[in-house]
């Protein structure tokens, strides 16, 4: 074995390709070979082969059922970023999506989100935690603040049934715009795991978004935190053509935050 251990991480992703390998051939929910068995097909450790297992568990591809074994995970939900002329476009993403409110209220801003918002720390904000679910599954847990003169009248059921934006749109003369997104890799605290039911520090993904209507004033400020385990993004890129001037640095940033164009989070 080399001494700077690299023997066992090529041991290790050797038993990782041959797992993905497998799950290719399998459906969700479909159990794969015991350990004692995967071992002995791979010539390696238990120890190599749960070092293994343990990323794919981590990177949503398996999921252990104590006392039963390992199985291949539920599909992951696809949020496709599409490139158009203005920059990136956001069709709905796979799956049957529904709300459940968890915190509703109205109060101060305060001094970070008066900041996104541009508003007074003073100003009244309408602010609003909910849980977003696939399919009945939880998936993630956004955090909306939005400032009380624009939709002064936004009441409980419409952050809980339809799409916000419609009704910005359709019930309080908001026309929703732009909006500027940030992701980054982040682990779910002891609270968000419970309700997102996965364990403490699993792996998550933080968006943190500002919208802005027609005028550009921002109607909206919030961060979400979605499950690594069971969403992720996909960009379609086009590579065929150069650039129109002016035109690459908008697409091409999206969805991170452009430099210097704002502080940060």
């Amino acid at each position: 074995m080399k001494a700077d251990g690299s023997g066992a991480v090529l041991k290790r992703e050797r038993v990782r390709d041959h797992i993905l390998q497998l799950t290719e051939s399998l459906n969700p929910g479909d159990a794969i070979p015991s350990e004692r068995s995967l071992c002995d097909t791979l010539q390696v450790s238990r120890p190599t082969l749960r070092a293994a297992v343990d990323e794919l568990v981590a990177a949503g591809v398996l999921v252990r059922r104590h006392g039963r074994g390992m199985f291949v995970a539920p599909e992951k939900i696809t949020q496709e970023l599409v490139s158009d002329s203005a920059g990136m476009t956001l069709p709905q993403a796979s799956g049957t999506w529904s709300s459940r409110l968890l915190e509703f209220t109205t109060h101060a801003a305060g001094a970070r989100v008066g900041r996104r918002l541009h508003v007074s720390p003073a100003a009244d904000i309408v602010y609003a935690a909910r849980l977003r679910l696939v399919d009945g599954a939880p998936m993630a847990i956004e955090h909306l603040h939005i400032p009380a003169d624009v939709a002064p009248s936004l009441t409980a059921g419409e952050l809980e049934s339809g799409d916000l934006y419609e009704h910005l749109r359709e019930r309080h003369r908001v026309q929703v715009s732009k909006a500027v997104q940030t992701i980054e890799p982040t682990v779910v605290s002891p609270a968000e795991s419970r309700i997102l039911e996965v364990p403490h520090l699993s792996p998550a993904l933080l968006f943190e978004r500002l919208t802005t209507d027609a005028d550009d004033r921002p109607v909206e400020y919030v961060h979400s935190i979605y499950r690594g385990d069971r969403y992720r993004i996909v960009s379609r890129l086009s590579l065929d053509s150069p650039p129109t001037p002016g035109a690459a640095s908008a697409a091409g940033l999206v969805p991170g935050m452009a430099p210097g164009t704002a502080a940060p989070w």
